[in-house]
């Protein structure tokens, strides 16, 4: 006999902590609304040092686009000369980006996820790595768990559902390897 899903407020969370005091979660909140996801500022600079004051750790020759929805910065890493467009970025976990990566327009990392077999419909987040040379193309997925590894791309609208071999080119959903990348 199958059970019935029961969608509640107070699932199980599994021990989740944000990382965060609830006030430096409310004033994210608000800065993420002015600063970032309205476009408002369209400096990169700008935006880099207000994520950094927020917790984020990134490298030199950071390009952080406006229009970005960053759910948790202080969880958030990213290395030098990365580009990160207007993406989403939903880090219940850990996101570490390497150095050169480009995570392109409206592409989605997701850290969390809700255990379907369970009728409370618990929380799961695992970390995601994206390593150096890697890139996410546009309205791409990265599921919780995978490392993208050095130099690997994952194609528009592909969905990473396991991790990706390094100077793998992968497309479709879920992504498959299609063919080598060769960097000249």
């Amino acid at each position: 006999m199958n059970k019935e899903t029961q969608l509640q407020k107070d699932f199980d969370k599994k021990g989740f902590k944000s990382g965060a005091s609830t006030f430096k979660m409310i004033c994210w909140y608000f800065t993420s609304i002015i600063f970032f996801r309205s476009g408002l500022i369209p400096f990169s600079s700008v935006l880099v040092f207000i994520l950094k004051l927020y917790g984020a750790k990134i490298g030199k020759g950071v390009r952080i686009k406006p229009f970005i929805y960053i759910y948790y910065p202080w969880r958030l890493t990213i290395g030098a000369h990365s580009w990160i467009a207007e993406c989403r970025i939903e880090n219940l976990d850990d996101v570490i980006i390497g150095e050169n990566v480009c995570i392109s327009q409206q592409a989605m990392l997701l850290t969390g996820n809700h255990d379907y077999k369970k009728v409370s419909f618990d929380l799961i987040t695992k970390a995601i790595t994206i390593q150096n040379g890697a890139w996410i193309g546009a309205k791409a997925i990265v599921c919780p768990g995978v490392t993208v590894a050095s130099h690997a791309v994952l194609t528009v609208g592909s969905v990473a559902t396991k991790d990706l071999e390094a100077y793998g080119i992968y497309q479709g959903n879920p992504a498959v390897r299609v063919k080598d990348r060769v960097v000249g």
